[in-house]
């Protein structure tokens, strides 16, 4: 079995090129002129050829050379039908429809990119850090207990920073300690660089066009992470493949009816568990689950059961950091604390199903 985030340790340690820089490199003969039909076609056969051959050296010298600046990539490729989807905007599961490249707003109510805060961040995960966070205001859940409520709920706040901009911030954070090339126990990153990227919000996926946009003008060699509650369409799904190094999922309920009172979403499972099955093979993949007092039994062993099920290769985080933040005190299931023995509940069902757990 493959081990969890051997293709990202392999990019920083230089012997792999992240996916972004790989789909930059591969010429597209398209038209902006082309229909819809057209483009996705030209996509989903790019793609597949994209996964057949990525370890080839013979396709990668054949079909991911540098381009001139007048010929157009499969990221660009990617640009062009993220806009179109902008324009009837079905970005995420929500499917809102409505145009926001004439500045109408969907459930998300976010229009142009704002960044609550970008800054290096040493509290996740420990392959992750040091990460460079990238904080995008608005998202598309409306989660009574949200710890993020000042970003999430205020779409307009933040700052807006071009996609050129913020290119050279990507650039500004990334480096290497002068006499490492990898990361072992004697080749250590420095901690005042990022060994990442990391997309977050609120949720990124309403910024889906903007990141696209930025990778554009983007040329380092650094893993990018869509952290995300995965509330994609499967359009989106196929956007981001050939794009995202690691998925860094929030799979927070195990049905339904949780996920509509407490996150205002509707067919929450079938759509969450769909796109981390995309995920997985398109990249790596690391679930968080936050466990929720009350909720073992309807949320966190069925989240569990279907990763353990359907996800033998990702690396689990069953988190404890609950607090009762926002609106959840309307809601007496979540109005306090996780108890100790909730988590250990939780953390032991994880143990007994052999997840890969950081």
């Amino acid at each position: 079995m493959k081990q969890p985030l051997s293709r990202y340790y392999s990019i920083l340690d230089g012997k792999s090129k992240a996916y972004y820089l790989l789909s930059k490199e591969i010429q597209m003969d398209f038209s902006p002129s082309q229909p819809d039909e057209e483009l996705w076609k030209l996509h989903t056969d790019q793609i597949a050829e994209f996964h057949l051959h990525i370890d080839n050296e013979k396709f990668k010298s054949k079909s991911m050379k540098r381009l001139d600046k007048t010929a157009r990539s499969l990221l660009d490729l990617k640009l062009e039908l993220a806009k179109r989807m902008l324009s009837r905007c079905e970005i995420c599961e929500w499917r809102c429809r409505v145009n926001r490249n004439e500045g109408f707003k969907g459930r998300c109510g976010v229009l142009d990119p704002r960044i609550a805060s970008e800054f290096l961040h040493y509290g996740e995960e420990p392959p992750l850090i040091p990460s460079y966070t990238i904080f995008f205001s608005g998202c598309n859940f409306k989660c009574v207990f949200c710890q993020n409520y000042d970003i999430s709920t205020h779409p307009d706040e933040g700052i807006y920073l071009s996609p050129q901009r913020l290119a050279a911030k990507i650039a500004e954070r990334f480096g290497r300690i002068a006499s490492s090339t990898a990361i072992s126990a004697t080749k250590v990153w420095s901690p005042m660089f990022a060994v990442n990227v990391n997309w977050v919000g609120g949720d990124p996926t309403p910024n889906l066009y903007y990141v696209l946009e930025v990778l554009r003008h983007t040329v380092v060699n650094i893993p990018q992470i869509w952290n995300s509650n995965m509330f994609l369409t499967e359009r989106s799904m196929e956007l981001l493949d050939g794009i995202i190094d690691v998925y860094l999922t929030d799979f927070k309920y195990g049905n339904n009816s949780c996920a509509r009172r407490l996150s205002g979403v509707q067919n929450y499972f079938e759509i969450v568990s769909r796109n981390h099955l995309l995920a997985a093979k398109q990249a790596e993949v690391i679930v968080r689950h936050l466990v929720l007092p009350n909720h073992i039994e309807c949320c966190t062993k069925p989240v569990l059961k279907w990763i353990a099920e359907n996800l033998s290769s990702a690396l689990v985080n069953v988190m404890d950091q609950y607090r009762p933040m926002h609106r959840a005190y309307e809601h007496r299931d979540i109005n306090r604390l996780l108890t100790p023995s909730e988590f250990e509940e939780a953390y032991g069902f994880a143990r007994e199903l052999n997840l890969h757990l950081v």
